[in-house]
């Protein structure tokens, strides 16, 4: 069957609570993000693996409290003074380890937020001692802020986490086909993700319907050509 050329349209991720499941795996996290108010210090870390719920949980809190999200990356291009000004969450803190620059932005960023009062909430993957930070100051103040780990689905959030997948691609397979996939993908973030957004291809390059034979036949050919040296 000849393969048309699909469109990267974009995919909108829902971000809203409601659209966050809570399960055994995450639960705690959520605790914290609900009970910001409480935070020692007032501020915050969540950790967990890519795909977790780490970015969903900062928009979480900023609509719960009005602050502000940022990337890490973007530290250096932003004006700390202003950034202090409110609530903040700085999205993927491991993503500047080892700039000096963007440590150093981070480090100021923290005491002034903390200074005027204000809240501040950090993500990132792995546990903050694996950030690989190297700015002495910065990692003793990491290593002085209470952490959220999320990890990786239970069986209770793993299907419908690629429901949601699916969903925020305009996507919607029949039970079924969740099913099937719950069953033979590894248990990961990462694996439902690359899962579902190879299905999403092929079933736009081919033309065909996210029926079960289809996933199952996509999962075999994606399976061989992993096997291939």
């Amino acid at each position: 069957m000849a393969e048309q050329l699909t469109l990267d349209l974009p995919t909108r991720t829902a971000l809203d609570r409601g659209d966050f499941f809570v399960s055994d795996c995450n639960i705690l996290a959520m605790a914290s993000i609900e009970n910001w108010q409480n935070w020692p210090g007032r501020k915050h870390i969540i950790s967990g693996p890519k795909g977790a719920g780490k970015t969903h949980l900062a928009h979480v809190w900023a609509d719960l409290s009005g602050a502000t999200i940022i990337s890490a990356s973007e530290l250096v291009v932003k004006s700390i003074d202003d950034l202090a000004k409110c609530h903040i969450a700085v999205d993927d803190v491991p993503l500047i380890a080892g700039n000096a620059a963007a440590e150093t932005a981070l480090f100021h960023l923290h005491n002034l937020v903390l200074a005027n009062g204000n809240s501040l909430l950090l993500t990132g993957r792995k546990e903050p001692h694996l950030w690989e930070i190297i700015l002495p100051d910065l990692l003793s103040r990491l290593q002085g802020t209470g952490c959220a780990t999320l990890t990786e689905p239970d069986d209770a959030l793993f299907m419908i986490l690629i429901a949601k997948l699916f969903s925020d691609r305009q996507m919607f397979p029949a039970p079924d086909v969740l099913q099937f996939l719950t069953t033979r993908l590894d248990r990961s973030f990462a694996a439902a993700q690359h899962a579902v957004a190879q299905i999403d291809t092929a079933a736009l390059a081919q033309k065909r319907p996210i029926s079960r034979p289809f996933v199952a036949q996509l999962l075999e050919k994606l399976s061989q050509d992993k096997a291939l040296p």
